[in-house]
């Protein structure tokens, strides 16, 4: 049986299309996603509420993935930093074929199945870390072998994949499976299964984070002033909460180091 991920695009004179027709479709095909992300929200809930378990004791948060897979797990990691203030490492990105995987394929880097918990062990990883596999077939062999070793390990497994039942979902403690559907250029897991996964990882680090104090009401209290424009942003968040001028607020921000130590230490 063919896997949803592998079936024929819902569009087979795709190529035959005028470029309006085919932004059209592909449009369509993009709108079955957020509800087919709907569809898992309870499984996404009981996994972050585990994971949230193990970073206030902790823990740190691994992403494991091939391809565009690898690709958006290390963009998630490398964004929660800059915004929530985290030390670099709480949440891990790791790609098959290593960082040039990152920017050109590397041949092969998928079908390794020891090497993800090689990489792993670079970054000493143990038990009260959580491993999330990322993969849109749910076959990896990276993935896989990687999940299985940390359930030898009793580490805490996750995994994000868009076809039913697969193998890495039966290898992990917390299976995500996000059905979008086939492709609009069949077998091409980078569009809808890429952005099902993107969403996901968005809110399963959003969340977390929120619930680990990250966020004050709905301001990035402790994110890195690493620009203008994220040192204008916090200033209005410091005025917003001091009544102080745009002036003095900055000030206190650039004094203070982030907007929250800016709010704490501000005496009127």
């Amino acid at each position: 049986m063919i896997s949803t991920t592998e079936q024929d695009s819902l569009y087979p004179e795709l190529s035959e299309l005028s470029v309006g027709d085919i932004l059209t479709a592909i449009n369509n095909e993009d709108q079955k996603v957020a509800l087919a992300v709907q569809a898992v929200l309870p499984s996404i809930e009981n996994f972050i509420k585990a994971l949230v378990d193990k970073m206030e004791k902790g823990g740190r948060l691994f992403y494991i993935g091939a391809g565009t897979s690898g690709r958006l797990g290390i963009v998630d990691a490398s964004e929660c930093p800059p915004t929530f203030g985290v030390p670099f490492g709480l949440v891990n990105g790791i790609i098959a074929g290593g960082d040039m995987a990152i920017r050109k394929a590397v041949e092969f880097a998928e079908d390794n199945t020891q090497q993800a918990w090689l990489d792993l062990q670079m970054h000493k990883i143990n038990a009260d870390d959580v491993v999330l596999g990322l993969s849109a077939s749910g076959t990896t062999p990276y993935v896989l072998g990687g999940l299985k070793t940390c359930r030898t390990n009793r580490i805490l497994t996750a995994s994000i994949c868009c076809n039913s039942q697969t193998v890495i979902s039966a290898n992990a403690d917390y299976p995500i499976e996000v059905i979008v559907g086939p492709e609009i250029v069949t077998g091409s897991t980078r569009m809808k299964a890429g952005t099902a996964q993107k969403m996901v990882l968005n809110m399963i680090t959003t969340t977390t984070m929120i619930r680990l104090g990250r966020v004050q009401g709905s301001k990035m209290v402790d994110m890195q002033l690493s620009n203008d424009k994220l040192i204008d942003r916090g200033t209005r968040m410091v005025m917003e909460q001091t009544h102080q001028t745009y002036e003095d607020a900055k000030a206190l921000l650039l004094k203070s180091g982030n907007v929250r130590k800016a709010i704490e230490a501000f005496k009127p």
